[in-house]
């Protein structure tokens, strides 16, 4: 079976870097309903930034503004998954420097059960090449 892509958005949101930050806002989030594709978070000094890339936008936009979570305005990647096997993640960076779609950032993970994702940022410029490129399809919005 090919990998699928889909683009999707992430958005940011700064913290105090204190125990329990992230899951406050986290939990709002679930107890709001809302799935998450991914999270990341980092620490930097007194401040820790949480990204997260929700399945459904429209969602997870009501649900912050409800809770009133201030996030940045969306940026847009590509979520990519598919069977594990060696050089997955490799073949679709190739193919996009093979058409000089420069990767800004990279997130890949294993999933288990031979299964593994990613997701690719590209800058905003590229998005509509990159899309082509990858054979994405449009996430929910």
């Amino acid at each position: 079976m090919p990998d699928s892509v889909r683009k999707v958005h992430y958005y940011s949101t700064t913290v105090s870097n204190r125990p329990g930050e992230a899951f406050r806002v986290l939990s709002t989030l679930v107890s709001a309903g809302i799935n998450l594709l991914a999270c990341a978070g980092r620490s930097t000094g007194r401040r820790s930034r949480i990204d997260v890339v929700p399945d459904d936008e429209r969602k997870f936009s009501s649900a912050a503004k409800k809770a009133r979570l201030i996030f940045s305005q969306k940026k847009a990647g590509f979520l990519i998954q598919g069977d594990d096997r060696p050089g997955a993640l490799a073949d679709h960076l190739k193919q996009l420097a093979e058409h000089r779609v420069n990767v800004a950032s990279v997130d890949g993970v294993t999933a288990g059960k031979g299964r593994w994702g990613a997701i690719v940022w590209v800058d905003a410029g590229d998005l509509a090449r990159a899309g082509r490129v990858l054979r994405a399809k449009a996430g929910k919005r």
